[in-house]
Parts: structure tokens; C-alpha cells; sequence
């Protein structure tokens, strides 16, 4: 399969509900549970490409663009930025929506380093 066909493959998106017990006292997302669901994106996207083991060998920066409050709904988008030899590069999104309206936008953007390990967790190539 041609790279840029796994990379459009590998693209994951998932939504969730923002709880009061996912929010700081501002009632907004916790920052640290933003970065949670963030890898956990990345990951599953990652895996997705290589059909490999996948870890986390790095973040590069995160912007907090715009704060997400309790009652609205998110969605975290992985795409694939970058392929090396025994590693990759994911960039993840989410998005705010209002739960009674149409209004959406881009909150918080970030990229995560991922390389590929055999069963002695050696790095190996991604493709």
C-alpha cells in the first residue's frame, strides 16, 4: 500500500463529552487531561499506519488556543505528519463544539513522536 493511502487510512477521530468531573475550578478541561486523550490518539493512529508496537518517545510543542468548557462535546483528530525509518510523527487535534448549536472550533493542536519496537523492544522500521 502506497504511504500517503496508509497515512489517509490511519487518520483517527473520536468524540467525547467534556463532564464536571473532567474540568478545573475555571470549568474548563484540565490541561494534563487534554494531553491524555491527546497520546491516546496519537497512539491509536500510529498503530493504525505501522501495524506495529508503538510508544511515545516525544511531544513537541501544544498550544492551548482556546479553553474547552464543561457541556460541550470534543473531538480529537490523529493524522500521520511525518514518517522516518523507525519513527513517526502524529499530529493531533481537537476540536470544541457547543452541544445546542453549530459553533466549533480548533482548541488545542499538538504533535507526538512515536517509534516502532520488536518483542525485546528494540526500535524497528515503521514500514
Amino acid at each position: 500500500m502506497e504511504i500517503f493511502e496508509r497515512i489517509k487510512k490511519s487518520r483517527t477521530s473520536i468524540f467525547k463529552a467534556v463532564f464536571p468531573n473532567t474540568v478545573n475550578h475555571y470549568d474548563t478541561l484540565f490541561g494534563g487531561t487534554a494531553l491524555s486523550l491527546m497520546d491516546e490518539v496519537a497512539f491509536i493512529t500510529a498503530t493504525r499506519f505501522s501495524r506495529k508496537r508503538m510508544v511515545t518517545v516525544s511531544t513537541d510543542r501544544i498550544d492551548f488556543d482556546h479553553p474547552i468548557p464543561a457541556g460541550t462535546i470534543i473531538e480529537l483528530v490523529g493524522t500521520v505528519v511525518k514518517v522516518g525509518n523507525k519513527s513517526l510523527k502524529v499530529q493531533v487535534d481537537i476540536f470544541v463544539e457547543e452541544m445546542y448549536s453549530n459553533i466549533r472550533e480548533k482548541a488545542i493542536c499538538g504533535q507526538f513522536t512515536f517509534v516502532a519496537l520488536d518483542k525485546d523492544k528494540n526500535p524497528i522500521p515503521v514500514l
